[in-house]
This record gives structure tokens, sequence and C-alpha cells, in this order.
């Protein structure tokens, strides 16, 4: 049907990673232009701002098996205008058969596509800046995107450094990307890395990890070697609670609870027998073959830790997070 989609969630990767129709970037401009709009399982919570993101212009139709989600915050900013109580994948199988000669406006496709693309190059854009302190997340994420394997499998577990890679790093596949949920529960990663792992053992499982979440599991790299499920964390270690010092500190004057510091998580992964490389931004070095060190590593059965030391950018100001 041509529809232009975007993926949020346990759904990153369903269109693989360049598909045609998936967009991005700038989803908000793209609901306020469309005639009709179909929340697939889509939920307007805080991610879609309680329902404002939706132009009372727009046909909404909602799709979702449970009914209290389907109806979720309608009494607030929004109401659907069809509301579909069913399986998402079986409602939109039979939409196309129903729908069999409908093609999308080609032009406003392509038109989603080049902001789509700008975008893309203003955050490139950005990951060419220079930092206050060590490496700029937006470039290592940028690395870590080069580097993936087709067969990979990304576990997100973290806050500022794991919602800068959900715009960068791009799921090769439908289930190729575990996240904690809506909510951010954090401390999910060493347990879905190992469970994907044990589950498919051939693909290459990548875990991104803010510094602070890792504190939850880094443990289970005792786990990953006692029992030779070989995965390649990558930490970004800005030594702090970022996602939330970015509105705590403007709105209440204060960081308190959010520094950290800049441990040596390398170390230790060492000390549980997995294998540890430090990145800080030292003349000399090289991220990308780092990484592809820690691939290479992995492959051999090692499961490895990246430890990525950072500086701040503002590419993440305003994200939602007191």
């Amino acid at each position: 049907m041509g529809i232009p989609c975007f993926l949020g969630g346990m759904s990153r990767g369903m269109l693989g990673r360049n598909s045609d129709i998936h967009i991005r970037q700038k989803r908000r401009d793209a609901l306020r232009e469309a005639d009709v709009v179909v929340l697939a399982g889509a939920v307007p919570d805080f991610r879609l701002n309680y329902g404002r993101h939706l132009s009372r212009k727009s046909k909404i139709i909602a799709v979702n098996r449970n009914k209290e989600q389907l109806y979720k915050n309608t009494d607030a900013f929004w109401k659907p205008s069809l509301a579909v109580q069913a399986d998402v994948g079986s409602f939109l199988l039979s939409l196309q058969k129903g729908l069999k000669d409908f093609k999308c406006d080609e032009e406003w496709v392509k038109s989603l596509k080049a902001k789509d693309q700008e975008k893309e190059d203003s955050n490139r854009k950005k990951a060419a800046e220079p930092v206050n302190k060590y490496l700029n997340p937006l470039q290592v994420l940028y690395h870590v995107e080069s580097t993936l394997d087709d067969n990979s499998i990304l576990v997100a577990d973290g806050g500022d450094f794991v919602g800068s890679a959900a715009y960068i790093v791009r799921p090769r596949g439908p289930m190729r990307w575990l996240d904690p949920g809506a909510f951010g529960t954090l401390g999910v990663g060493g347990g879905f890395a190992l469970g994907a792992k044990l589950v498919r053992p051939d693909a290459e499982v990548w875990i991104m990890y803010g510094d602070g979440s890792l504190g939850y599991s880094v443990a289970e790299f005792d786990t990953f070697t006692r029992h030779k499920c070989p995965v390649i964390a990558v930490v970004g270690n800005d030594a702090c609670w970022t996602q939330i010092v970015r509105e705590q500190e403007p709105m209440l004057g204060s960081r308190v609870g959010c520094d950290l510091a800049f441990c040596d998580y390398d170390t230790v992964a060492r000390g549980y027998g997995g294998y540890g490389l430090k990145l800080c931004g030292e003349e000399g070095e090289d991220v990308l073959k780092t990484l592809q060190s820690a691939q290479k590593l992995c492959k051999e059965g090692q499961p490895v830790l990246v430890n990525c030391l950072i500086g701040r950018t503002n590419f993440r100001d305003g994200s939602i997070s007191v």
C-alpha cells in the first residue's frame, strides 16, 4: 500500500534497516499533515503527548487487542474515528486485502523522506561537533551503526545514551530490538541479552548501556563468561543520570542525586572473566577499530564490554524524564 510508517518500541526493525516507507524523524510534523492515521497498536500516552500530537482534522483509526489501551486517554485530547479491538497484524493483512488497488500518494511519502534525510544530516553534523570532554556520544553511536552485523540483535538499557541510540542505530530486522518498554524499567540489559543469545546463538548480541543502568546488571558478565554466552556491551559513560539532570537542573536548580563517576567498567568486566576495552577520545584512538576488535573477540567466544567515556551534547534537551 506504500503507507509511510513510524516504528517505536519493540516494533523497531519491522521494516529492516532502509525501507522506503520507514520514516524515522519528524513524526509530529507528519501527523499534523496526515488525512488518516492508523494507530497500529500505538497508544496516545506520553509518547504522543496524550493525543495532542494527533491533528483534529485527521481521521484516526485505532487498533489494539486490549480494550483499555484502545481507548487510552480518549477523554483528554483525542478521539478515534474508528476503534477496532483486534490483533494488529491480522487487521493490517485484512486492510491490505480490502484495499488491494490502493496506493498512498508517492509525492507525500517522498516529502516525508526528504524531511527525514534533512534531520539525519543535522544529526551527523551534531555528531561531528566537539564536546566538553572525551567522545561525542553521537559519533560513538554512528560507529556502532556502521559496525553492526546483519544478524545482530540490539538490547537497549539506559536513558540518555540509549534515547540517542534509538535515533541513530538501526535494527536490521524484526525482533532485533529489545528495550525496557514505555516506562524505562532499567536493569533489563543483562537478562535480555542472555535470553537473546540463548534463543539465537548464531546472532551477534549488542547491549547499549547507559552507565547508570549498567550498575543493575554488569554482574551478568560473570554469567556470560561461565555459560559461554558471548555478547558485546557498549557503555555510554558520562558519569551522570543525564536524562534526569536535563530537566531536573533547569527546573529545580540542583543536580543532587544525578552525578556519578567515570568508573573503569572495562576493568569490572575483566574481573568477571570477560574482556574490557576503553575509549576516551585520546589521540591515536580509533573508535571504529576498537568496536571491530570487540566484534572479533565476541565471534571468538569472548563477552566484551567497551567502556566509552563521553561528553555532553544538547541532542536530547527537552526530552521527558521528570
